[in-house]
């Protein structure tokens, strides 16, 4: 799986290329700011663009409209997002347009690998990744309407749902069945209105649509 990582500190940089090539991706290229990152993925055109939010020469956002570019230009490329603090808005902006082969985390979750490699490859198949964070804020925010009708174990696979994960990864963090997790997913969109779909993206987007309403 080739890889071009976007990241500003030199140190962090080479930590993580460090972390991807030991789990076997290969790190085609690596850039300190925007524009050569930009240059570097157009040209390698690689599986996955892992990219910090805030690059030179503003320390911005020109990292999100970097990996926006990709999206729209390269669709084959997959993009995660890292980002310092917790900003929800930005995840919203990166996943509004779609969620297949996208992520947001905070940068804290490089320093528990296994996690993060597993985030890395199941953007780069397709999947979605949002920080376990912003989707507790977002349940956190809301305090009256149709997510007051969810029991607690339904909110709980709401979070997991929001953070792209299928049934199957929830059935085995939560150490219930699978079909109890497809029975639970039925309730919570006729709870919330939504229509279920067998497309996995397609129903985070739905949630995170709903959360941000």
């Amino acid at each position: 799986m080739r890889v071009v990582l976007g990241e500003d500190s030199v140190l962090l940089r080479a930590g993580i290329a460090r972390l991807l090539q030991d789990s076997g991706f290969e790190v085609v290229g690596q850039a300190g700011d925007a524009n050569d990152l930009l240059r570097k993925v157009r040209a390698h055109k690689p599986d996955v663009a892992i990219i910090d939010i805030r690059m030179p020469p503003t320390h911005t956002t020109e990292g999100l409209q970097v990996a926006r570019t990709i999206r729209a230009e390269l669709p084959n490329t997959a993009v995660l997002v890292l980002s310092q603090y917790l900003q929800q808005d930005y995840a919203i902006e990166l996943l509004s347009d779609s969620t297949e082969g996208v992520g947001y985390l905070l940068k804290d979750r490089v320093a528990d690998i296994e996690p993060f490699i597993d985030s890395i490859r199941r953007v780069a198949n397709g999947g979605s990744v949002l920080d376990p964070e912003v989707v507790k804020e977002m349940l956190g925010r809301r305090t009256t309407g149709p997510l007051d009708q969810l029991t607690p174990r339904e909110r709980e696979i709401l979070a997991l749902m929001a953070e792209g994960r299928t049934n199957h990864a929830i059935a085995e963090q939560l150490v219930i069945t699978e079909r109890a997790v497809e029975k639970h997913v039925t309730s919570i969109f006729s709870k919330l209105n939504l229509h279920p779909t067998a497309d996995d993206h397609r129903r985070v987007l739905a949630v995170l649509t709903y959360l941000n309403a």
